[in-house]
């Protein structure tokens, strides 16, 4: 019960820690990743020493990278790929590449072996995804020409940091000779094929099975033994559990399941990629820096001048604005978090020194310790002085509308006419639907519609409803309607809705929610049916045409009244709906016997 005291005591540091930390980061506008490392270090062996064995710690932490690759590899649809193909092949590779080789050829040259350069060159050359992506998204600068830069090189760097993680083992050495092997390589090429032919094949007729339970604990857990089994398998073919959890992500992709999926995984990627950063922040080995403090400044130094430069002369081949580059280098010059990964796994397949592994770690942490101060620097300092543009003002023109940016709820009856309507007019939308059946019945007729409970917050956020610009209510019950726009308003003010309706009653709860647009399901169809059956009944088409045509005008006037009495004396609603039949009753006959 002593050693169980202890993993509680120790459990309750790091959560207090971590919540700590994200406020204090969040109450000075910085990234929660700096508050995490501050955390880290102020708890650990050379802050306070709360906490003495940061290497177990660590252990269990890495499974936060395990998931964060597993959700990369999520977002990474193939068509999405493709389409940004130019880019990442361009900007993308270029970055990586041309750092990596500066950086190695400098340490060369320097005299370092050459294991160790190739490490520092791909370790050094990759960018923090966390530290960046926040203050564009901040700025409102992402779909600038700079932030989709940015974004570029963030995707293309963590893509390349897979085959990274994979082919660095094959740098081992033992006794001073390469621990290469042929037979290794080729067991591990056989445990990718066979994760990903079981996966394909197993994977989801499972998640199908589970979801028709309907028991949303048994998701998530099969989710979780789905990461945490692939990642453990490639770790016992001497492969990195990142990069199976990466291409687990990727062999569900394309899966109707996928945000679900993601929704299921996120809380635990969150809490445990903090955790991640805590334990980093422990094992910061300052008694390194106290020994080569200029040992660790010039690697910053050397890094983030080599990265810049290299950076810099990119942004002028693609031709980004002047005023575009700064915040663009800046984002990208300072160390990630996969320079943790992938220097913890060199360090510990003997490719490198523990201590050499120790300062490299050191640096880049240090230098996303400073990049947020270094952004604080920039907008209040150089943006004013230089004239570099800073947040978007109200001047900017509005942005055009772009594909992708609707989400559907409800593909039913009337979500599959809407549905198919947006996308052969080339705004296809992002579809949930909760029955895994009827997911899979309209997959195969070409539907992109994903298995999910809509009305959770967690997945509307994993669909993108940050981001869309409309929400389009297509489901079949009223209270599943209420309950969602319900949801939506509160937590997504900004997002549009158009909604059906089920009645006029019903119509009125939903305006009282803030919905702008609401289409009562079966009033068109049963005003053309009524159009019809006059028509038949009378003999004259156009007459029925007509009155049909008044008839509707005349509901619009009865909603906008009934809703008026609705607001003000709801039992005054039966009297005036009688008094409104009367009149368009008169009418009709009026116009009849004209």
């Amino acid at each position: 019960m002593e050693h169980g005291n202890i993993l509680l005591t120790h459990a309750m540091l790091y959560l207090a820690a971590a919540v700590v930390a994200a406020m204090a980061a969040h109450r000075l506008g910085l990234a929660s990743v700096a508050g995490y490392l501050v955390a880290g270090v102020v708890i650990g062996p050379f802050g306070l020493a709360l906490v003495g064995q940061e290497k177990d710690v660590h252990a269990f932490a890495e499974l936060g990278v395990v998931f964060l690759l597993f959700v990369i590899g999520l977002e990474l649809e193939p068509r999405r790929l493709w389409s940004m193909r130019n880019q990442l092949a361009g900007l993308g590779l270029a970055q990586v590449a041309g750092c990596g080789a500066a950086i190695a050829l400098v340490a060369l040259l320097l005299g370092a072996d050459w294991r160790l350069a190739v490490v520092a060159g791909t370790a050094l050359s990759l960018s923090s995804t966390a530290l960046a992506l926040q203050p564009l998204t901040e700025r409102g600068a992402l779909g600038s020409r700079g932030g989709q830069a940015t974004f570029a090189v963030l995707l293309f760097q963590d893509i390349a940091a897979i085959p990274m993680l994979a082919l660095l083992p094959l740098l081992s050495v033992s006794g001073g000779r390469s621990t290469f092997s042929w037979l290794d390589l080729a067991i591990s090429a056989i445990a990718v094929v066979a994760t990903l032919t079981v996966g394909h094949f197993l994977a989801r007729p499972v998640f199908r099975h589970i979801a028709r339970t309907r028991l949303r604990e048994v998701f998530t857990a099969f989710a979780l033994f789905l990461v945490l089994g692939v990642a453990l398998t490639f770790q016992r073919f001497g492969l990195s559990m990142a990069l199976g959890a990466f291409l687990a992500g990727m062999l569900l992709a394309e899966s109707e399941y996928r945000h679900e999926i993601e929704a299921a995984v996120e809380p635990f990627k969150g809490l445990l990629l903090g955790l991640f950063f805590i334990s980093v922040g422990m094992s910061m080995d300052f008694g390194v820096l106290m020994q080569h403090p200029l040992l660790i400044a010039g690697i910053i130094v050397g890094m983030l001048a080599l990265k810049g430069a290299v950076l810099w002369f990119i942004a002028g081949k693609v031709g980004l604005p002047p005023d575009e580059r700064a915040l663009f280098i800046l984002l990208l010059a300072q160390g990630g978090e996969f320079a943790f990964v992938i220097v913890g796994v060199a360090t510990g397949n003997n490719v490198i020194a523990g201590d050499r592994g120790s300062a490299l770690t050191l640096a880049v942490a240090l230098s996303m310790l400073a990049t947020p101060f270094l952004l604080l620097l920039y907008d209040r300092v150089l943006v004013p002085r230089m004239n570099v543009a800073g947040p978007p003002t109200t001047s900017r023109p509005a942005d055009a509308p772009q594909r992708g940016k609707v989400i559907l709820v409800g593909l039913g009856r009337m979500g599959q006419v809407v549905s198919r309507l947006l996308a052969a007019s080339g705004y296809p939308p992002t579809v949930l639907d909760d029955d895994p059946d009827h997911v899979e019945q309209s997959r195969q007729f070409g539907f992109r519609v994903f298995y999910g409970d809509a009305t959770r917050v967690d997945l509307l956020h994993a669909a993108g409803a940050d981001e869309a610009a409309l929400l389009v209510i297509t489901l079949d019950r009223a209270e599943d309607i209420t309950r969602l726009a319900g949801i939506v308003r509160k937590h997504f003010p900004n997002l549009r809705i158009v909604s059906r309706a089920h009645d006029m009653r019903h119509m009125f709860a939903l305006r009282d929610l803030g919905v702008e647009v609401i289409e009562r399901e079966t009033w068109l169809g049963a005003l053309k049916l009524g159009e019809t059956a006059l028509a038949m009944a009378c003999g004259e088409p156009e007459r029925a045409g007509r009155m049909a045509r008044a008839f509707a005008t005349h509901d619009l006037e009865v909603q906008a009244k009934l809703y008026e009495v609705h607001l003000k004396d709801p039992d005054a609603q039966v009297a005036v709906s009688n008094e409104l039949r009367d009149r368009i009753a008169r009418q009709l006959r009026e116009d009849a016997a004209e």
